[in-house]
């Protein structure tokens, strides 16, 4: 089965302020990661992409993204939205602000456009 989810790509876009500046502990930071995975696979399960992407547990593909602020996840949101990109922006309570988005699974082709200026999350910033 490993064929079934060729070319399909999950984007994670979690902010690196909860780190940096707002000092998260690290677990917390991947918690919401976590948090809005699921809630997006819950939100498009139907979706024939998501059903494609699950069928094929041990080859799905993730690119985890970092931005460096609330404001530039908010407007990356926006703009995905414009773009008619189907994501979650994940909103922490009970804090209730953005913390991270994740897309529904799509082939990299259609989606990696919007993610081109955006670095891969590392772990130096804590």
């Amino acid at each position: 089965m490993s064929g079934i989810v060729a070319g399909l790509v999950q984007y994670v876009v979690v902010r690196t302020d909860l780190l940096t500046s707002l000092s998260w502990p690290v677990g917390a930071v991947i918690a919401q990661a976590c948090h809005a995975t699921t809630a997006v696979t819950h939100l498009y399960h139907q979706d024939d992409n998501t059903q494609r992407y699950l069928a094929d547990l041990d080859n799905m593909h993730k690119v985890v993204l970092g931005v460096e602020s609330e404001t530039k996840l908010c407007n990356l949101s926006q703009k995905l939205k414009e773009a008619s990109v189907d994501h979650k922006l994940w909103i922490e309570q009970p804090e209730d602000f953005p913390t991270c988005l994740v897309t529904k699974p799509y082939p990299k082709e259609e989606i990696s456009r919007h993610f081109k200026k955006l670095k891969l999350f590392k772990a130096d910033y804590v």
